[in-house]
């Protein structure tokens, strides 16, 4: 077996659901996405993260909704027609059960099939710039896709407050 064959058969091919903030493409892994919805009314929550744009009812359960744009301070997103939110599972802690939270973007693109050698590692600014939640760069055609880690792009006291403050309402 040549060299080429081996690293072939090496590669594991990942599927990202691929989104848009502003003209940034993003990327979450497809099996952290439970579904997207149009964007509904949303009950504010007082005293919560800036970014946290309020819950909303799905189906009998509370779902917080956070602002991606505002969380990554890219400034808010202006709600239009092919605005949605992702509903995506988050685990919060690794024995504990996951949590529903909601991704407000500016639009869907298309679920990719990322290979794992297409994938460059997130590059490093030094000590103050935190890029902990980015998964890595995945190359697709001509463009580049920042996939995000979900898991960490909020701070286990960031969910855990947004999750209280979701909880009370209930």
């Amino acid at each position: 077996m040549n060299q080429t064959m081996e690293k072939k058969e090496l590669s594991r091919v990942q599927k990202y659901l691929s989104f848009f903030i502003q003209d940034e493409e993003y990327g979450i892994e497809i099996l952290k996405v439970r579904e997207i919805i149009g964007v509904t009314d949303m009950t504010a929550l007082p005293k919560t993260p800036s970014f946290v744009k309020g819950v909303i009812n799905l189906r009998g359960r509370i779902i917080p909704v956070i602002d991606l744009k505002r969380k990554f301070e890219m400034g808010e997103t202006e709600i239009k027609e092919e605005s949605c939110i992702i509903v995506t599972e988050i685990q919060v802690v690794e024995d504990g059960d996951p949590i529903q939270m909601g991704c407000l973007i500016d639009r869907v693109s298309e679920v990719t099939n990322i290979e794992d050698s297409k994938i460059e590692p997130a590059p490093k600014f030094g000590g103050s710039l935190d890029t902990s939640f980015i998964l890595g760069l995945g190359k697709t055609k001509d463009r580049v896709c920042i996939l995000l880690d979900i898991d960490r792009v909020f701070r286990e006291s960031e969910l855990t407050e947004i999750n209280s403050a979701a909880n009370c309402n209930e």
